[in-house]
């Protein structure tokens, strides 16, 4: 199986070709792939189009479900609190993410959204996998737009 973080990186890299935000996710089950992408909000007129709720739209069509039951997420940036809410709607078994947001993330910053009462499902959480990475990517990133 290819690496799937290494998968959400090409994602993110594709994205921030096209001048996206640099973000991307993989939704792996049983060691295959289920699925890819990266950041569309500029691409789709989407404020929602974010890496991860595609990858969860994705997964779900295609194993015709609204739960990801035994599925894990790899994305290259700490989710916000509008993806931890679709992660844990959708059961996601396992979350692995490379930077963490101080800024906008919402899983080990800001809202902590699993760690919240009012949350019915929180994934096991595994940050900072090729952290510098995808720091680097994103500073990049900004740094030629400004």
């Amino acid at each position: 199986m290819t690496d799937p973080m290494s998968l959400a990186f090409d994602a993110a890299r594709r994205a921030g070709e096209v001048g996206e935000v640099p973000v991307g996710a993989a939704i792996v089950r049983s060691g295959e792939i289920i699925a890819a992408a990266g950041n569309r909000t500029l691409r789709d007129r989407d404020p929602t189009a974010h890496a991860e709720m595609l990858v969860i739209r994705a997964a779900c069509a295609k194993l015709g479900s609204e739960r990801l039951e035994g599925c894990d997420l790899y994305v290259t940036l700490e989710p916000c609190a509008m993806c931890a809410g679709a992660i844990s709607f959708a059961r996601i078994r396992r979350l692995y993410y490379a930077a963490p947001d101080a800024k906008g993330g919402a899983v080990e910053h800001g809202a902590r959204f699993f760690a919240q009462p009012t949350c019915h499902h929180a994934p096991e959480v595994y940050g900072g996998i090729r952290e510098s990475e995808a720091a680097e990517l994103l500073r990049g990133f900004f740094q030629a737009r400004r």
